[in-house]
């Protein structure tokens, strides 16, 4: 017999951390490979985590509302063959001592610090710099035992004290392994925030914050923090696609079973213009800016209580039937609890539709690592004056543009606006064919 590691999956380009929502198994359970183990929670996706191997699940070492990195071990299984029984204690022996040189590596090149809560809380009562702090758990993380051990020995680092463990033996059972529960992703230098202390009045309500809930706002932070924003903003005049979708849109839905949204024609519009500046379609990689060759738009979905965020691949080769197709569908996956992790990959460029709520104006925060996000908002009737000098009642509506700064500059993204804006502006039944 030998024991087999399955560890948390990345279920999409960026994501760092799931977290484990449900066990779909027990200790003891015989299980065979692909059979789903456990619900997981990102800020982009919920997924299954299919088993790896046929056996008997011999560990859980994740609870269900713990947070963990991805590559951390969530369960052992027990599988039968090989004549090598191999534990999981000795697995992650050996792999410690060849990785020494990369976790160095990693630390070298500034790699994001991410602390465990119980961590973290340890840290704040005793006034310790962890970033000063070498950890001896998996990937040179910091664990709450290095922390009790330096409590221990009144060895108590501030700043500018570097301070280095040596690393314990590992120990016999995966139980005693200690897994690291990321809360946040922070950049090393940033201090964790302190907990806030707020009265709770009669009539107040707490609403326990959900693991989803948690993904969403350590992505927005990390996006916030790492990206530099800039945001500007362009009016259309959409009078002709209004009238032009408004020709079609009830033949369209008895004729193709789904509807034609102005969405569709938004995205279709920046889809065309990405092409023409491939500058915008690029994401930020530290030394280097990855431009992106496929034009895959991110667009934002939500429910109730979180916000997903699928990805319309090759938009740019797809028509506006086809993009409204696939709307659509994804809307439904969202909201019925179907999307999968590969319809969150991909994506170089978010269009989001704020409209649809009413808003006019607004600023977006980045999809990290992308390097910008636009915001169509609804499109209202105003009084405009035209190039005659007459007033006319006219749709208008406004496309804001949150951008990162380290990669693009404001001319580029104006130009690529003032593109958006003259294909919108020019859609109509001589010009634009949904097909």
């Amino acid at each position: 017999m030998a024991i087999e590691q399955i560890k948390m999956p990345q279920l999409g380009e960026s994501v760092t951390e799931g977290t484990i929502s449900k066990w779909l198994v027990s200790v003891g359970d015989k299980v065979n490979k692909y059979d789903p183990l456990a619900e997981v929670m990102t800020d982009k996706v919920n997924a299954e985590v299919p088993s790896s191997f046929t056996g008997v699940i011999k560990e859980l070492i994740a609870g269900e509302g713990d947070t963990l990195a991805v590559g951390e071990i969530i369960c052992t299984i027990e599988v039968d063959g090989g004549n090598i029984e191999e534990t999981p204690a000795a697995s992650i022996e050996q792999k410690e001592s060849t990785d020494d040189a990369v976790v160095l590596a990693q630390e070298e090149q500034g790699n994001k610090a991410r602390y465990s809560p119980a961590v973290l809380k340890i840290s704040q009562e005793h006034g310790m710099d962890l970033t000063q702090v070498s950890g001896t758990g998996a990937g040179g993380r910091i664990t709450r035992k290095d922390l009790l051990k330096l409590i221990e020995s009144g060895n108590i680092p501030s700043a500018g004290q570097k301070i280095e463990q040596q690393k314990e033996p590992v120990a016999v059972s995966a139980s005693k392994l200690e897994v690291t529960k990321s809360a946040s992703i922070q950049p090393a230098s940033t201090p964790a925030a302190p907990a806030v202390n707020i009265p709770v009045a009669a009539g107040d309500i707490e609403i326990p914050v959900t693991g989803v809930r948690k993904a969403i706002a350590a992505n927005m932070l990390r996006s916030k923090h790492e990206a530099p924003h800039a945001w500007t903003m362009v009016e259309v005049d959409a009078t002709n696609l209004v009238e032009y979708r408004n020709s079609l849109k009830d033949e369209f839905k008895k004729k193709e079973g789904f509807n034609l949204t102005f969405f569709a024609f938004f995205v279709k519009a920046v889809a065309q213009a990405l092409k023409e500046f491939p500058q915008i379609n690029s994401m930020w990689a530290g030394e280097k800016i990855i431009q992106k060759k496929d034009i895959n738009i991110s667009i934002a979905v939500a429910t109730d209580d979180a916000l997903f965020v699928p990805v319309i691949k090759n938009a740019d080769e797809k028509t506006i039937k086809g993009i409204a197709r696939e709307i659509s569908e994804l809307a439904v996956k969202v909201r019925t609890g179907k999307l999968k992790s590969d319809d969150m990959q991909g994506g170089t460029f978010t269009v989001n539709n704020t409209g649809s709520f009413g808003s006019v104006q607004s600023m977006g925060i980045i999809n990290y690592p992308q390097a910008a996000i636009l915001q169509v908002e609804s499109i209202v009737k105003r009084p405009v004056i035209m190039n005659n000098g007459m007033i006319a009642a006219r749709d208008m509506v406004n496309l804001c543009m949150s951008l990162d700064h380290r990669v693009l500059d404001g001319l580029v993204c104006g130009r690529f606006l003032q593109r958006v804006k003259e294909i919108l502006e020019n859609t109509s039944k001589s010009t634009t064919s949904i097909y």
